[in-house]
């Protein structure tokens, strides 16, 4: 019988281009068709390897969902950037490769990050999803999140409604 670990750490420069990989992964089947395809794609090649290992150096909050020897997701999170919104902590980013997505690990790596925010005095949370990504909404709706917010972003020509769910201490 052979075992695999899954373990959430924080990330190390080690595991940037790993963390890449999967962004682009996760992103893009997350919004293809949803994100025009010229601006998916530029969003995407910003954050390539160096990016997340300037990111990681400079000691953002990312931490990663490790199947084995293979990153599955990650989580980017901290203090809220919203200041309409009074919520503490916020997490920014929270994506999982296609192929590990229903199976309670991003359940795993939201507790997670939750977790750490928590022990940072962040006791409050707030998380922004696209309203056309269905599979996000429905993931944060399940979790217990409460729609407190919405807005809008512009990608090239087109224009996404985004909502912001919530929970307390």
């Amino acid at each position: 019988m052979s075992t695999v670990l899954i373990e959430i750490r924080r990330a190390k420069p080690s595991d940037a281009k790993a963390v890449a990989e999967t962004h682009d992964e996760a992103w893009r089947a997350a919004y293809q068709g949803v994100i025009p395809g010229l601006e998916l794609d530029k969003l995407i090649n910003r954050r390539g390897p160096d990016w997340w290992d300037s990111a990681i150096r400079k000691g953002s909050r990312i931490s990663i969902l490790a199947f084995g020897d293979k990153i599955a997701g990650y989580a980017n999170y901290g203090r809220n950037r919203a200041r309409s919104l009074f919520y503490e902590g916020e997490i920014y980013e929270l994506y999982l490769r296609p192929e590990y997505q229903g199976l309670g690990f991003g359940r795993r790596l939201f507790t997670s990050a939750r977790r750490d925010l928590g022990q940072s005095g962040l006791k409050s949370l707030v998380v922004w999803a696209l309203s056309d990504n269905d599979p996000a909404v429905d993931f944060y709706r399940a979790l217990g999140g409460k729609a407190v917010a919405r807005s809008s972003e512009r990608f090239g020509e087109r224009t996404l409604d985004k909502v912001a769910f919530a929970w307390n201490g």
